[in-house]
C-alpha cells in the first residue's frame, strides 16, 4: 500500500510480533490464527493462515487437530469453512 507506507509499516510490525515464539510457539500461533480464520468465514484469511502455519512447521495432522476444536465450536458451519483447508492441503 504506497499510500499508507507508514501505518503499513507499523501494522506489520505488529503482525510480525504477535507471531514470535514466547510461550506459545509461532506454530501455535499460526494455528490458532487459522482457527480464527475459520471461525470468521474468511476465505483468503483461511487459505493464507493455513499456509502460514505448514511455512511454520505444521503438520497435516496438527491442521486437522484445529479443524476439529473449530468444527467442535462452530458446528456445521465450521465443517463447511473446514473443507477450504482440505481442498488446499490436498493441492
Amino acid at each position: 500500500m504506497d499510500q499508507l507506507p507508514d501505518f503499513m509499516a507499523a501494522e506489520f510490525g505488529v503482525i510480525g510480533a504477535a507471531y514470535e515464539d514466547g510461550a506459545l510457539s509461532g506454530k501455535v500461533k499460526r494455528l490458532m490464527s487459522m482457527a480464527l480464520a475459520l471461525g470468521a468465514g474468511c476465505t483468503n484469511c483461511i487459505l493464507a493462515q493455513t499456509d502460514n502455519a505448514l511455512k511454520a512447521g505444521a503438520t497435516n495432522e496438527e491442521i486437522f487437530e484445529a479443524i476439529q476444536v473449530v468444527i467442535s465450536m462452530r458446528g456445521t458451519t465450521g465443517i463447511a469453512e473446514s473443507l477450504r483447508v482440505i481442498k488446499f492441503l490436498d493441492e
